[in-house]
This record gives C-alpha cells, structure tokens and sequence, in this order.
C-alpha cells in the first residue's frame, strides 16, 4: 500500500520541467477560456471559473444594476466552484494518484455538460443553473488540479508585464505567455461553435480538458 501524505498543496507542482506538462497547462487554460465563454455566452452573463468577474457581478446586481436573474446564477457559479474545490482539496489528502483522478472527474462533468447541451436537453431557468452548476464545479476542481494557475489568471498576468517591466524576463515565461494566449484561444474557439454550430457550444471544454488528460498519463507512463 502506498503511504499518503497529507499536504495543502494542489495536485500537481509549481514548475513543470517537460514540455509535456507544460501542454498540458496550456489545454486546460484553453479549456477554461472555453468554459467561461459557453457559460457568458449561452447560460446568462456569468462565468464558470473567474470568480473575480463574478464577484463583481453579484455587487452590481446589489446595487440594482445587471439583467434579472444574474444574482443567482452567480451564487449558483460560486457555491458550486467552491464545492469543487472543497473536494479537490480534500482529494489532494487522501487519495493516491490524485492529479489523474482529478483531472478524470473534470473531464467527466464536462462532457456531461456537453451531452446535455448538444441534446437540447437544457430548456429552462432551472436547467441552466443545474448546467452553470456542473460546469462550475468543474472549474473549482481544475482550480486544485496544478498550483500553477489555469482558470484564473490576473496574478499571471500582472506578474508577467511587471518582469517585462523591468527586463527580468525569465526562462519559462514564453510558456505563461502561452496560457494566456490559450484562455483566448479556447474561448474564440467556443464563440466561433455557439455562433456557427450551436449544438457544440459546450464540446470545446470538455474535448481540450480531455486532450490534457491524455497528455498527462503520457507523461507518467514516461
């Protein structure tokens, strides 16, 4: 049996050497683009994983601003990207192989979201917030799956133009670079589905989450 040690830590380590994991943060980064735009675009001006957005969403709804309704999609967002956290915290305790098992679940939520979209089968309010829930808690899970950020990424950013800033720029930022670039990607690709292929609004997610999987049991079989 191996032996568990607990930690606080996400799944996954800060530095990724191989550029096989680093493929892998920039999938899930795309994935993530990909799930706050199906989210804003299909199931009501909120977002799946980016918090911050939300949380200024819920102030303006306070103070009367915003479309009925925005209030409660983003508890719905928050609750359920906080409990998805929860349970890849308390995963990162106890279960061996973590990052695997993690990562199998995201991709297991998304593709639900997927069948359920692509189906039709989403054809109310209360559907949507089920949908937003699903896909939220998703993203809290991918949020614990590397310490290396992939669904919220203000820090990255103000990080990366500071050491810009001042000509300190270090090896490894192309790739943070890269992240960036892939939340944009990700969330082009979804608007060109939803816009064009509306069936398949939420497949992107779900397809890029799966592609990192992949990549990451090639790396641990290396």
């Amino acid at each position: 049996m191996p032996t568990l040690r607990s930690s606080p830590d996400p799944a996954g380590r800060d530095t990724v050497d191989d550029p096989r994991g680093h493929a892998a943060l920039l999938l899930l980064s795309a994935a993530s683009g990909a799930a706050d735009a199906f989210v804003f675009i299909c199931v009501g001006q909120v977002f799946a994983g980016v918090m911050t957005g939300n949380l200024v969403l819920l102030g303006a709804s306070a103070a009367g601003a915003g479309e009925e309704g925005v209030a409660l999609r983003v508890v719905t967002a928050l609750v359920s990207y906080g409990c998805g956290v929860a349970w890849g915290a308390v995963t990162g305790e106890r279960v061996w192989r973590r990052l695997p098992v993690m990562l199998t679940i995201e991709v297991v939520l998304l593709a639900a979201g997927a069948v359920l979209w692509g189906l039709d089968l989403i054809t109310s309010d209360a559907d949507r917030l089920g949908l937003l829930a699903l896909l939220g808690l998703a993203m809290g899970i991918q949020g614990r799956i590397r310490a290396t950020p992939t669904n919220y990424f203000t820090g990255t950013l103000t990080s990366l133009v500071g050491r810009l800033a001042v000509g300190s720029w270090r090896r490894g930022d192309g790739w943070v670079a890269g992240r960036l670039a892939a939340v944009v990607a990700g969330a082009a690709v979804t608007a060109l589905a939803v816009r064009d292929w509306p069936a398949t609004g939420a497949l992107a997610a779900a397809a890029l989450a799966a592609a990192a999987l992949l990549v990451e049991a090639a790396q641990r079989r290396r």
